[in-house]
């Protein structure tokens, strides 16, 4: 399942563009690949970061794996039930297994993510 209303990254992270922010979280097909998730570590709200840089890191039974800025921001908001409840992001990847809010630094930089339809396609849907 590719939510349309959403942006993604071809490194499996999705986008919803709000009102000057963007929530980012990973997609069920990175969530199924990791298998369980047993931790996450969150960045401080207030880090800025650029797109492309490492922003939380998802451990599972199987691995640990990068997270990475979709845009260039300052995050303003984590998902701190994520630490007691990781697994949340395999219950509910789009909804409340939500990682982190960015306010935006670049709406410009919007433009480089792939919409719901270029995302099935990188994926093999």
């Amino acid at each position: 399942m590719v939510p349309q209303d959403l942006l993604y990254t071809e490194s499996h992270e999705w986008v919803k563009v709000e009102d000057g922010t963007v929530r980012v979280g990973v997609t069920d097909y990175a969530q199924k690949k990791l298998g369980d998730v047993v931790y996450v570590e969150l960045p401080e709200v207030g880090k800025k970061v650029k797109m492309g840089d490492v922003i939380v890191t998802v451990e599972s039974v199987k691995a640990a794996e990068s997270v990475y800025a979709p845009i260039s921001g300052e995050v303003t908001e984590v998902n701190q039930e994520l630490v007691s409840a990781p697994g949340t992001i395999n219950q509910d990847p789009y909804g409340k297994g939500w990682l982190v809010v960015l306010k935006v630094e670049d709406r410009g930089e919007l433009d480089k993510l792939l919409d719901s339809t270029a995302y099935r396609k990188l994926i093999g849907e």
